[in-house]
């Protein structure tokens, strides 16, 4: 049996199940202790959760290194919201017991995390549902499962590898990790590729269709699982398993190298980020920059709006961090998917095609000058800090951030605070109304840098979460190909700088497209940043157009999809 799921950590696998059940958390028969006992019962559970977290994050940094550990001690910044446990207070309050009081909040907290159409946002569910079942086993005295002692050749199976399991996991003796659920983004997957095993995660049911002992192959490359398979099939699979080492030896000749194609034209290649911490990890796979750091998250890990101090604390450690090297971020992008209940959020109908992004900082022009400020200011000694607008779709946003961006150099020159004065303003071009009026808006901006995710799912008019429609929800679609040709041809035409921070510009089969119609800058996970330097170097000018000509040439997606991969696989 051939197992589908999301290829998230390359690599191919062969071993035996085995399969990791949740513990039975059941509390029904716990009594209620009165107010102040049960208070004091979740006190010292949470007390016992930082304890051993905190342990766990110093052995996971010794691990796998400081990026994953982070991981973990977010977790402890997380139950430490004040809001958080006032809530499980409230609701001890109310008659719940501490089990009762830290299921209810934990749960509400993952299934609003959950909720959101985006893999960053949706790995907090993960972490909210770690600290639940963590937080339990304390309190009912339940020991966890311990993988130290697992067998050699162990296919881990489970609902979800949290963060918490991977401690005292000996990596030498697990093969491959199928999960139920998690995508390319969450933190199952970044620990399986930080612990450099192949995974394959988001495979229905699972647990159900594996048993301890299975024989499983799991290739995360291609995100498919073979459920005990034959002689010959475990061959073919060995076999590819040592194509795949060789190719992984083969990349690290790029580290060192600058990211130039076979006529010797250099292009940039970054990283995009989701915090400032994660910028070393970029810096240490060989970016050479940061094409997207999406400034979210540090709103939405807290309760109440970050001040200028803290948003330039921020940026500007990314900025010292990456000095020398260009660093693009992205403004507020807030509204949609992305709800944050201090900020005052109205609940919309159609909220990706509602009150959000650049559309909601513009409404909230105070609000916006705090980041904008912040910005300024931590461009101010590296010089290397670009803005960039998200979900723009009209000239008249560009000219009204612009138009804030210059009342705040103004209040800042006044105060004779340091700001770079020259910092660039961007867009990126995701709406398709954005791209058909590329052109434009090139007039107005000093770089454009496109993404394809949403750039896919507007033109295509698909949810990419739908599972009936997915199949629609790819880059190689003829029509988002044409969208991005067009908006890097109007980008050249301007002499402004264009590129990609989606996960379309780590794809091997559109970079030669990417090359051929002037792309400058390529923006991809730091564990993509090897593969797709080393396919950049691959390719002639003449090579690259003939490979476009061909492709542009087709009229559906499964033809273009197919015959650029055939291709790129010579």
């Amino acid at each position: 049996m051939v197992l589908k799921g999301i290829n998230a950590s390359d690599g191919v696998g062969l071993g035996r199940a085995v399969c990791l059940r949740e513990e039975s958390l059941d509390y029904s028969d716990v009594p209620y202790s009165g107010k102040e006992a049960e208070k004091t019962r979740l006190q010292n559970a949470i007390e016992e959760f930082n304890a051993r977290t905190a342990a766990m994050a110093d052995r996971i940094r010794e691990q796998t290194g400081p990026k994953e550990a982070e991981i973990l001690t977010g977790q402890i910044t997380m139950l430490a919201d004040p809001f958080m446990q006032s809530q499980m207070q409230e609701a001890i309050d109310g008659g719940s017991c501490a089990e009762g009081a830290a299921d209810a909040v934990c749960t509400m907290y993952a299934d609003m995390f959950a909720g959101v159409d985006d893999e960053l946002m949706r790995q907090r569910a993960t972490d909210v549902r770690d600290i639940r079942s963590r937080l339990l086993s304390i309190l009912l005295g339940v020991a966890g499962a311990d993988l130290s002692k697992l067998p050699a050749g162990t296919i881990l199976v489970a609902r979800d590898l949290t963060p918490s399991m991977t401690v005292g996991l000996n990596k030498e003796n697990v093969a491959g990790i199928v999960t139920e659920t998690g995508g390319r983004t969450s933190h199952s997957a970044i620990l399986a590729r930080a612990l450099q095993l192949p995974a394959v995660l988001s495979i229905p049911k699972a647990l159900e269709l594996v048993k301890d002992g299975d024989g499983l192959i799991v290739d995360g490359g291609e995100g498919v699982v073979v459920l005990n398979p034959d002689a010959r099939t475990r061959g073919e699979y060995l076999s590819r398993q040592k194509d795949y080492q060789e190719k992984v030896a083969a990349l690290e000749i790029y580290r060192d190298k600058p990211t130039a194609d076979a006529d010797g034209k250099y292009y940039h290649l970054y990283a995009n980020i989701g915090s400032a911490a994660e910028a070393e990890a970029a810096a240490q796979s060989g970016a050479e920059g940061i094409g997207l750091f999406r400034t979210e998250f540090l709103f939405m890990d807290r309760t109440s709006l970050p001040d200028e101090t803290v948003q330039y604390e921020a940026y500007h450690a990314v900025s010292k961090t990456m000095a020398g090297k260009e660093v693009i971020i992205r403004t507020l992008d807030v509204g949609g998917d992305k709800a944050i209940d201090y900020l005052g959020l109205e609940k919309e109908e159609n909220p990706f095609l509602g009150h959000r992004a650049i559309r909601y900082c513009l409404d909230r022009p105070e609000l916006y000058k705090v980041q904008l400020r912040a910005l300024l200011r931590a461009g101010a000694e590296e010089k290397n800090i670009k803005i960039m607008l998200p979900l723009v779709t009209c000239v008249e946003e560009v000219r009204a951030a612009r138009e804030l961006l210059e009342a705040c150099k103004k209040e800042l020159a006044e105060a004779n605070i340091p700001y770079d004065k020259d910092i660039a303003l961007g867009a990126m071009i995701e709406p398709p109304a954005a791209a058909l009026i590329a052109d434009l808006l090139a007039k107005e901006c000093d770089f454009f840098s496109i993404g394809t995710n949403d750039l896919t799912q507007y033109t295509m008019a698909v949810d990419r979460g739908n599972a009936k429609v997915e199949k629609l929800y790819t880059p190689f679609q003829p029509a988002v190909m044409r969208a991005i040709q067009y908006v890097i041809s109007a980008a050249k035409r301007a002499d402004i700088p264009v590129g990609m921070c989606g996960e379309a510009a780590a794809d091997p089969g559109l970079i030669p497209l990417l090359m051929c119609w002037g792309l400058d800058e390529f923006s991809v996970s730091s564990a993509s940043v090897l593969a797709t330097r080393a396919q950049i170097h691959r390719w002639r000018e003449k090579d690259f157009r003939r490979i476009t000509e061909e492709a542009m040439g087709l009229s559906t997606a499964s033809g273009v999809e197919g015959y650029l991969k055939a291709t790129v696989n010579k």
